[in-house]
């Protein structure tokens, strides 16, 4: 019997620490700082030329749209610079001069690779060829594009059944490719579709749905900039989307107040020098926060509820609390709502969250005071296995306020790669849309599945579990951005194929099926020729505006193509030329792309001229203030029972987080400056008191574990630092830390990995 060949590969490099050191964390945000650090970053890995003429393009009106986060482009972007220090670092990483080829991966192996960091291999450069890693090899070899879509051809056509493939989707795609994508799926016979949304905000969609009859945020950013409260709850904007803070800014100049609710004291919410204005960078910036309210990890709802029940409190004295005319004609389960808060202990929901009861009373009274009331959520809030019930406890909040469907008020759930909304916009969906499928019959002129697809947990127990043979990745580093990090690369490896569209290597390139394609695609920043003529793609933003992306770089390579092209040649050549959609046209003529979405996808319309300029919103029901397609034509309030964390003695309950150093899974470089961390990753912040429980000191190495019924989970090899976080929490850095999720623990409902409350314990490397 012939032994099978296996690949030996890691899931992790060789495990090193990479030299420590430590400062105080940081009291402001952007400023100097980060306006030296763009440019750092982008002159080094770009050029000056290059960085100088791609950064005052990027979110300009006829632009390229930034590689970073969904965070919309104002109305009227400023000339001198509409973008962060992180959209810059996207920007430079993906427009580096570094570039690997054929010659690079027949010197070096995919074994020889894993043993790299994953900011190493980021480090390596942009891919310039498609290539192929063929069964029993170790080293990708170069391919042609014909002979890499015949491939997969000849493995889809070998199928037993159109769901034995998996196409997986990142939010980096532009609406152009996913929309393709998409439809070649449901093309070839499955809904297969899982995308990073199932492993963000699918927490979101599901909640928001339910109460407000649309999976989206309802505000603009010109809302943000007249809100009389700003609730930021579970995010860290200077990080993570930090030209939010700019919008903050703006509000808080308005007369707003900014509440920050997160376990840590980010040093964005706590004061920001706006490099776009002398006058910050001059002076001592802004405080941003009025109010931080440093939360035990997970006990939201808790908070919530309590606010709620102070609010009805201050209501039942003077009637002007709560929006009752509201209430009575566009709010269901009101009456519901009050008999279950009464259910409840002021002290004891105040006691779960560990907070101050001065300065959450602080909140309570602004919120009793104030109408025009937003609140901001991101991974902090969906993340968790009651994230569904804790934002519908937060949009409670919003509705007896009837701070939903008027100027400067709503929910804005933030999203994170920036086109992630789009995504799912234009069809990227595992579950079926009976009107979808209707207007595909209609005018693509086939007949789409009906049959629910996988999302992201259910592909990975299914590749698992041997049943999908084909793995297709639109972007995105699959393996390392999922839970259960040792069972998903198993699940990979168990395909005969798997395929993935990319710029720059990662891990999920290393750990492949039997036979793996490494296509190569361009960049946000790069121009796109079809037939002589330049194209644009469009994006969605997190408050639902479509706008045009058009590069202007020189691609890293001639031996590139763009995602939509790649992805329209896969599918004519599977179809032999022969089907109703014209792939061959539509690889080429972007126009005739965004022809069809407007066809077939709901809410898009004349998209090839209004995308250009100041672009779209798509409609939204919530925004409008209306909510004739729920249950009596209205808002449903919802019942959300106090989530009660019991722990272990010696547990903690840990949260991922990012450093300021990364976005996702890229990590551009070593240090989180803002918390004090440099040239580090492999780090655990605990509070003080929980070291001393532990007997840890400073830099102790220590071993993290997870235990879910009987199986224990390891991430090893982390040093101890001191950290201003609750008692009985702890925080470390994705994907590092992800290996401790276990696959079949997530959100109910939405199915999003609980990777912002895993229980863990804690045991010294001696």
């Amino acid at each position: 019997m012939k032994k099978e060949f296996t690949r030996k590969v890691s899931i992790t490099s060789d495990i090193k620490f990479t030299g420590l050191e430590l400062k105080e964390p940081m009291r402001t945000a952007a400023g100097v700082h980060g306006v030296t650090e763009a440019l750092k970053h982008t002159f080094k890995e770009m050029g000056v030329v290059n960085a100088t003429k791609a950064l005052f393009d990027m979110n300009q009106e006829d632009g390229f749209r930034c590689p970073s986060c969904a965070w919309p482009v104002p109305e009227n972007p400023s000339k001198i610079a509409e973008y962060c220090e992180n959209g810059a670092k996207a920007l430079a990483d993906e427009a580096t001069r570094v570039h690997i080829g054929a010659k690079f991966f027949s010197k070096y192996s995919v074994e020889e690779l894993a043993k790299h960091s994953d900011y190493e291999l980021n480090k390596l450069g942009r891919i310039t060829e498609p290539l192929v890693l063929k069964e029993g090899k170790v080293h990708y070899e170069p391919i042609s594009w014909e002979a890499a879509y015949q491939l997969m051809a000849k493995e889809l056509k070998a199928l037993d059944h159109p769901d034995e493939a998996i196409f997986y989707t990142s939010g980096r795609s532009s609406n152009e490719a996913a929309f393709l994508y998409g439809m070649f799926a449901r093309a070839l016979g499955t809904n297969n579709m899982p995308d990073c949304s199932n492993m963000c905000h699918e927490s979101s969609g599901k909640a928001l749905s339910k109460m407000l009859g649309i999976g989206k945020g309802s505000v603009t950013i010109d809302d943000l900039h007249g809100a009389e409260v700003v609730l930021v709850v579970g995010q860290n904007p200077g990080t993570n989307h930090p030209r939010m803070l700019s919008a903050l800014e703006k509000c808080k100049q308005n007369g707003g107040k900014i509440v920050s609710i997160n376990p840590l004291a980010e040093t964005g919410l706590v004061n920001f020098k706006n490099p776009q204005k002398v006058a910050d960078m001059l002076s001592g910036g802004r405080n941003i926060s009025d109010i931080h309210l440093p939360i035990k990890i997970n006990t939201d709802i808790a908070l919530a509820k309590y606010i709620l029940k102070r609010l009805k409190e201050l209501d039942a004295e003077t009637n002007t609390v709560f929006d009752h005319e509201f209430i009575a004609n566009k709010v269901a389960n009101y009456d519901e709502l009050i008999t279950d808060l009464d259910k409840y202990n002021n002290e004891q929901l105040l006691a779960q969250t560990g907070l101050d009861k001065e300065n959450v009373e602080e909140v309570v009274q602004l919120l009793a005071k104030n109408s025009k009331i937003i609140i901001c959520w991101a991974m902090g809030i969906t993340q968790h296995k009651n994230a569904v019930p804790t934002i519908q406890e937060y949009v409670n909040i919003l509705l007896v306020k009837g701070a939903i469907g008027k100027p400067h008020a709503g929910t804005c759930p933030v999203r994170g790669h920036s086109n992630v909304q789009g995504d799912r916009s234009v069809g990227i969906q595992h579950f079926v849309d009976e009107g979808l499928n209707n207007r595909i019959k209609e005018h693509l002129g086939f007949d789409a599945p009906t049959k629910r697809g996988v999302d992201v947990v259910e592909a990975i127990q299914t590749m698992y579990k041997k049943k999908a043979k084909i793995f297709v990745c639109l972007g995105g580093n699959f393996v390392m951005a999922a839970s259960d990090t040792v069972y998903t690369a198993k699940a990979v490896s168990n395909c005969h194929l798997t395929v993935q569209i990319s710029t720059k290597l990662n891990r999920s390139h290393l750990i492949t099926g039997k036979t793996a394609l490494l296509l190569p695609t361009f960049g946000r920043s790069e121009k796109d020729i079809q037939n002589g003529k330049q194209q644009y793609l469009t994006m969605e933003s997190s408050t639902g505006k479509v706008r045009q992306s058009k590069g202007l770089l020189k691609p890293a390579s001639g031996n590139l193509k763009s995602e939509p092209e790649i992805i329209a040649e896969v599918a004519n050549t599977y179809f032999d030329g022969n089907h109703s959609m014209d792939w061959k046209t539509l690889a080429h003529d972007y126009n005739a792309i965004r022809e069809l979405i407007d066809k077939t996808v709901k809410g898009f319309d004349k998209t090839n001229e209004r995308s250009k300029g100041h672009g779209y919103y798509l409609p939204n029901n919530a925004r409008a203030g209306d909510f004739s397609n729920l249950p009596n034509g209205k808002a449903q309030l919802t019942i959300n029972p106090v989530t009660r964390i019991s722990l272990n003695k010696d547990e903690l309950i840990l949260m991922t987080i990012r450093s300021h150093d990364q976005f996702n899974t890229t990590i551009y470089g070593l240090h989180d400056r803002y918390r004090g961390i440099h040239n580090e990753r492999r780090v655990v912040f605990m509070n003080k008191a929980d070291m001393k429980l532990r007997n840890l000191e400073k830099r102790s190495v220590v071993n993290l574990h997870s235990d879910y019924d009987g199986k224990k989970r390891t991430a090893e090899k982390f040093l101890v630092i001191p950290y201003d976080i609750p008692q009985g929490n702890a925080a470390a850095y994705f994907p590092e830390t992800n290996v401790l999720v276990p696959i079949d623990q997530f959100a109910d409902d939405s199915q999003t990995p609980i990777s912002k409350s895993i229980r863990i314990t804690i045991a010294e490397v001696m």
